[in-house]
């Protein structure tokens, strides 16, 4: 499973941005929190509840939007209803599934192309549409099927506007295909994502790539970025003598991410965008503007991904370093190109978010490679500190909050880090107790509302919606608008206070032992 992440508030400019680094200098540390109210995302007669940053609901988030600024959230969740086409299911439990949006505190269900089964949301724009991917009912030619098998099920691109569901079809011919996904949606209705084609391809991007899609077949045929906009889906073609890309997110001014193979020859080293383990041409992180894929080049490795671009156009992410053993995170401008962003005093680093001010987070290895550490770098990498010993930040918001986990190998703690720190357990935070365990913090929206993941009494793992009990959410039920004291939330687990207490903005995991999973899963097909 994979990726996702982009777009929030306007740039501020440099006066602004000078201005908020003197006041968040000049400010006390943070003594106390809001408290919060969990909204465990339930199901449709299934187990499970996902929105797309928590892959196959283990600890990666990747780029997505699935909560926007107005408070809705799509996802997708299991129907009670047995997936028909087991083993090639949309997803790994095997279920049906059904694309959700919450909106005014009720889920709804976005229901599916005709004939179709399954379907998933993956993004909300600012204004509400949705983009995501559904079944059409109809079998891919292209997918081969054994003996006895029901074969694969066709998966298009799709948009909803307004609850309706639009069927974004596939490449146009003399190429085409029968495969396409929907990644990601602006507020002027242009939609990004994948398609596959006819040519095959023995390094396609379907098989062998850091960007998979939950209800993504495996075939050995070209896969290839496309923009769809007023009813025309375009081909954006590769970088150099590539033959495979993959368009990850749009920003609000219509530039888009994502990643292409630069040439057609394998490299005979492993790289952290390799997923199985045969070599794969090199992948550069591209930028799409005005019908010009630009190449954002590399650390002098021969892997790179995006993770997110801002409004004005800065992109983050992660690239190799020359030999391919240790990545680097990476701050992407016209004016300077990559930047190698450093580490923490460790071997690698991966950057997840930059919001609008340019205030980049994300995690890397300490000294030694002992363990990871958040970071949030506004020209200088800082260490936000731990939870029982390692945390990891996955996203930022204006207000300069950020969240992310403690990981697996430190009790999968979801947190939040606000200005003068220390990071605090989001469980601690809670207005009342709940059965639901908060292992994950994914996405903050400007107001503060955050997305994670979850387990329940039952041992499942849903998708969670956390609400700050402030002066911007009045009068919710259940809400315990007093606050908590800091140093007293920190108690609960071992909370190491970082290097950083005042952010310049107002407004993969840790790569040295995951090599070769940065950020990835094993997808569930």
């Amino acid at each position: 499973m994979k990726f996702k992440r982009l777009i929030r508030l306007a740039a501020t400019t440099l006066a602004a941005l000078a201005t908020s680094i003197q006041l968040a200098a000049q400010e006390p540390p943070t003594a106390h929190h809001h408290h919060y109210k969990l909204i465990e995302i339930g199901t449709f007669g299934g187990p499970l509840s996902h929105v797309h940053t928590t892959g196959d609901l283990s600890d990666y988030a990747g780029i997505s939007q699935d909560l926007n600024d107005a408070g809705r959230l799509v996802g997708w969740a299991d129907t009670s209803t047995p997936d028909p086409f087991k083993p090639n299911c949309f997803v790994g439990e095997c279920y049906v599934e059904h694309a959700f949006v919450r909106q005014h505190g009720t889920i709804h269900d976005l229901g599916t192309l005709p004939n179709g089964l399954s379907s998933a949301a993956t993004w909300v724009s600012a204004n509400d549409l949705i983009a995501g991917a559904s079944q059409n009912g109809e079998i891919d030619p292209q997918f081969p099927v054994p003996a006895g098998s029901p074969g694969f099920p066709q998966d298009r691109a799709v948009l909803w506007r307004d609850g309706k569901i639009m069927d974004l079809g596939v490449l146009p011919e003399p190429e085409g295909g029968y495969e396409s996904g929907a990644d990601a949606v602006n507020s002027r209705g242009q939609v990004v994502g994948w398609a596959i084609n006819r040519v095959p391809d023995p390094y396609t991007m379907s098989i062998d790539s850091v960007i998979y899609d939950v209800w993504e077949p495996t075939e050995y045929y070209q896969t290839r970025a496309f923009l769809w906009e007023n009813g025309v889906m375009q081909d954006l073609g590769t970088l150099g003598t590539g033959t495979d890309a993959f368009a990850m997110a749009i920003n609000e001014r219509g530039q888009v991410i994502g990643i292409s193979y630069t040439n057609t020859t394998p490299n005979q080293v492993l790289t952290f965008c390799t997923y199985f383990s045969a070599p794969i041409p090199s992948e550069d992180p591209f930028l799409w503007e005005n019908g010009e894929m630009i190449d954002l080049g590399s650390l002098g490795g021969t892997c790179g991904i995006p993770y997110w671009i801002s409004d004005s156009g800065q992109v983050v992410g992660a690239s190799d370093l020359p030999g391919d053993q240790v990545t680097d995170a990476f701050l992407w401008t016209k004016d300077k190109g990559m930047q190698d962003l450093g580490t923490l005093g460790g071997s690698s680093a991966q950057a997840n978010m930059i919001n609008d001010s340019g205030v980049v987070v994300g995690g890397s290895a300490t000294p030694g490679d002992s363990t990871d550490h958040a970071f949030l770098w506004d020209g200088t990498m800082h260490d936000l500190g731990a939870l029982n010993g390692c945390s990891w930040a996955w996203a930022i918001n204006a207000g300069g909050q950020v969240v992310g986990d403690a990981g697996n190998g430190c009790g999968e703690i979801g947190f939040l880090w606000e200005p003068g720190g220390p990071m605090v357990d989001l469980s601690t935070l809670l207005s009342s107790e709940s059965a639901v365990s908060v292992i994950g913090a994914l996405e903050i929206n400007d107001l503060g509302e955050i997305v994670g993941k979850g387990v329940n009494t039952n041992g499942n793992t849903h998708a969670i919606l956390l609400i700050p009990c402030d002066d911007n959410h009045p009068g919710i039920e259940g809400c315990d608008y007093s606050l908590v004291d800091a140093s007293r939330a920190a108690q609960s687990s071992i909370a190491t206070r970082g290097t950083y207490t005042s952010p310049a903005s107002r407004s993969g995991r840790a790569l040295n032992h995951r090599r070769g999973v940065l950020g990835l899963r094993l997808p569930n097909n």
